[in-house]
């Protein structure tokens, strides 16, 4: 019998890796109605089958990867799947996307969400090929990297078409930013969710599937599959993205003084020239690499002609992997770049996160906090690739330095002490990404508020960067230019970093593509509420403050879930560095962020009081359960 909503498959996998028994579970419809998919899903499972403070590590974790109503349709960008854990690198909510054609294929077999529980008694791998599920021995795969993995276990079903989501020797080591990889460059990042695997015992995911996923109203999802497509082919933002990707970034964040150096000292990188979008296009890129249904394909591969670096081809790097792994550690060498960002694909890493406890060891060295020594004999001058990608090797395997390291730059600075915390660039314990809240107030908010941590990705707004002032007045009024489209000033920017996690939620719930999102946008909320009505069938959805309520519903899930792992008001914070330290030069020298004031704004319109939900607003929002269990356990 069909599902009773499109664009579902209607089943969830579970599968328990310790009894090595798998289940096929219905998916509830109250899910479909409440979270609509992807990080909907996750963040109800997560809080109900979770105990508050377990650790990431144990078998007590789910692990879970998840779809939503769109994947695998041809709505533009609609190839992305989401991974969920509790995240070892932060102990909180961990939540990682990632592109390719991994999503829709678990869709064409047949399921919504794949979770994962317990612990392999060895080291395991699943394969799914449509309704057969078979959970197979990887003892001969565990210790090859990723893309030695994803070959053999082609290879072993015969089928070069199969998906596999899989980890290297990071996620086998338990570094606690080891990511998912997927077709070989396609990160699930940031947070740790490859440790999660590898705790598990579980070396990858394979998928094979034949169905096809069925939308209610098709003609008239088709008219707006169109629609969005040729949106899509026209927007300028979008055709600069498909000639150059992220790189293109590099310029724009150098002009404006907020291309990150040296750890976050400063926005102004000299030799920026060398590692931006016009350079690597002219001398590195081979070809471009597209996700499912998607028309931005903003996925490069580039190669390295000569030098030190001579025959590295790697997928990517993106901007924040060249931010991270170049400009953040002073590296103007784009050859030790990619060859970095190589080595973090192939050991399954997080580049934003290896960047990032490189860069705070190179200033713990410049400072004198730690010795040459101490580093293994590396000189971690500001600049010295050759050492960069050095610790990267060191790190995914735990060798020397690299076992420090490898905890991430939060806890490291905790082991290595003499002050060295002060120069951890965290928030919640997750390494900051490429922006700067000290020329971009927005970015701030965001990475302070952000439910996994210092992240661009839940709700990075860049209408107060890029301006399109007519957009803005539009979606917010004109009684707000110009200082909403001011990078420099606090006001009203609480205003839309909510709308935009809200929207965001939505986006990661469907699930699709961020950069579908960027500004001006070519898809927000009421583009995919019409969507999400069309293929459903449920005609609520398209109903925009239906599809807001549902966001605020998966926001304050995601929120409890933090408040009830024991974060309060104080974890909304930045490091001193943008809030007391001015920058030093460039067009925003001297400025901070006024982070208390934006936070203030913030929490009054999401009410939460003090930072935590308010009982008023979890039950209004239908969440009266999640309420009554901060309540008795002391947090609301």
């Amino acid at each position: 019998m069909p599902y009773a909503f499109g664009g579902y498959m209607g089943q969830v996998l579970r599968i328990d890796l310790g009894r090595e028994k798998a289940l096929a579970e219905p998916l509830p419809r109250e899910f479909v109605r409440n979270y609509l998919g992807g990080t909907g899903f996750a963040a109800r499972i997560l809080f109900d089958e979770l105990k508050p403070r377990i650790d990431a590590l144990s078998p007590e974790n789910r692990l879970i990867f998840a779809t939503g109503p769109l994947t695998g349709t041809l709505w533009p960008t609609a190839g992305r799947w989401g991974a969920y854990a509790k995240a070892p690198l932060t102990g909180i909510w961990g939540e990682s996307h990632c592109g390719g054609f991994f999503g829709p294929e678990l869709k064409y077999a047949g399921y919504d969400v794949l979770i994962l529980q317990d612990r392999a008694k060895r080291p395991v791998y699943v394969w799914i090929d449509d309704g057969n599920v078979q959970i197979l021995p990887a003892k001969d795969m565990w210790g090859r990297n990723t893309a030695e993995t994803t070959d053999m276990i082609r290879e072993r079903h015969g089928d070069r078409e199969a998906e596999v989501a899989c980890i290297g020797q990071a996620g086998e080591r338990l570094v606690r930013f080891a990511c998912i990889m997927n077709n070989y460059q396609d990160a699930a990042g940031r947070v740790g969710l490859g440790a999660v695997m590898g705790s598990k015992r579980l070396k990858a995911v394979a998928v094979r599937g034949t169905r096809g996923v069925k939308v209610a109203d098709e003609e008239k999802f088709m008219e707006l599959v169109e629609d969005a497509h040729e949106r899509a082919l026209k927007q300028p933002q979008a055709q600069q993205m498909t000639k150059y990707g992220t790189p293109l970034l590099v310029a724009y964040k150098s002009n404006i003084g907020e291309l990150p150096t040296r750890n976050h000292q400063t926005g102004v990188f000299v030799n920026s020239d060398k590692l931006n979008a016009d350079t690597i296009r002219a001398k590195y890129y081979v070809k471009t690499r597209s996700c499912f249904a998607c028309r931005i394909m903003c996925k490069k591969v580039n190669r390295i002609q000569e030098g030190r670096y001579k025959g590295t081809v790697s997928g990517g790097p993106e901007y924040e992997s060249i931010y991270s792994l170049g400009t953040n550690c002073g590296v103007n060498n784009f050859g030790a770049v990619l060859k970095a960002n190589y080595l973090c694909n192939i050991y399954g890493m997080d580049a934003i996160s290896a960047g990032c406890v490189v860069a705070w060891l190179m200033e713990c060295y410049e400072r004198g906090l730690v010795t040459r020594e101490r580093c293994d004999g590396l000189d971690l001058r500001w600049g010295n690739h050759e050492a960069m990608v050095a610790l990267i090797e060191k790190i995914a395997r735990r060798q020397g330095i690299g076992g420090l390291l490898a905890e991430g730059s939060y806890r490291a600075a905790k082991r290595l002490g003499k002050g060295s915390e002060r120069y951890v660039m965290h928030v919640k314990g997750m390494e900051i990404s490429g922006q700067d809240g000290r020329t971009h107030r927005s970015a701030a908010l965001t990475h302070a508020i952000s439910v996994r941590g210092a992240d661009h990705l839940r709700s990075l707004v860049t209408i107060d960067q890029l301006g399109y002032e007519e957009t803005a007045a539009k979606r917010y009024g004109k009684d707000k230019l110009p200082e909403i489209c001011d990078p420099y000033t606090e006001k009203y920017k609480a205003l839309v970093v909510k709308d935009t996690e809200d929207t965001f939620a939505i986006r990661d719930s469907l699930i699709v593509c961020w950069y579908s999102c960027g500004w001006p946008p070519i898809f927000w909320m009421p583009d995919f509420a019409a969507a999400s009505e069309a293929a459903t069938g449920i005609k609520e959805l398209g109903k925009l403050d239906e599809m807001y309520r549902i966001a605020q519903r998966i926001c304050n899930l995601r929120r409890a879930f933090n408040i009830r792992e024991g974060l309060s008001r104080k974890d909304d914070t930045l490091p001193p560095r943008f809030t007391r330290e001015p920058m030093p030069e460039g067009p925003g020298k001297g400025k901070v962020a006024n982070l208390e004031l934006m936070l203030r704004e913030y929490y009054q319109l999401r009410d939460w009081p003090n930072g935590v939900p308010s009982r008023k607003a979890l039950v209004g929002l239908g969440l009266a359960g999640v309420a009554d269990e901060l309540g008795r356990l002391g947090r609301l």
